[in-house]
């Protein structure tokens, strides 16, 4: 019989937040689990999230997703619903956390959050230590890209 470790667990991205690679350079990627309400995982499995605007934080020893909107559900009344940009904690190793704080306050770098997936039941965040791009490294990387695409379609030929 085959272990339950054994078996790759499907992984459906829920949502992807493009514009961070865009505007931050990526560091170090780390993998989070966040702690949700029912109707929260719902609005999710339908896909209602916005992570463009979030970032994450380290606030007395624990990370927090701030500013990420999940849209209520629908289907439920408004009693049973939650705030959409409340704030949520993030589960994360103490030593993964530690690490953190280190690189956030020396370094002076920001966690954001990349995408948003459900990997088996659990719904993972994708988090990136990211240092700030200036207009000129845009321009660089927007120039590389192109140069990249001309040479690929000048071997196509």
């Amino acid at each position: 019989m085959a272990n339950q470790k054994d078996t790759k667990e499907a992984v459906k991205i829920i949502s992807d937040n493009r514009q961070a690679r865009h505007l931050y350079e990526i560091l170090e990627t780390y993998e989070a689990g966040i702690e949700l309400k029912g109707t929260e995982v719902k609005s999710l499995r339908a896909g209602k999230v916005n992570l463009r605007d979030g970032f994450a934080m380290i606030r007395d020893g624990e990370a927090w997703l701030l500013n990420v909107h999940i849209s209520p559900y629908d289907a439920s009344s408004q009693y049973f619903n939650h705030d959409p940009k409340r704030t949520r904690r993030l589960l994360l190793h103490n030593w993964e956390i530690r690490k953190l704080i280190g690189q956030i306050e020396q370094k002076g770098l920001t966690l954001v959050p990349l995408k948003m997936y459900m990997k088996g039941s659990w719904v993972k965040v994708s988090l990136g230590l990211a240092r700030g791009k200036k207009l000129h490294d845009k321009r660089e990387t927007l120039k590389r890209r192109q140069d990249e695409r001309e040479m690929a379609r000048a071997l196509k030929r």
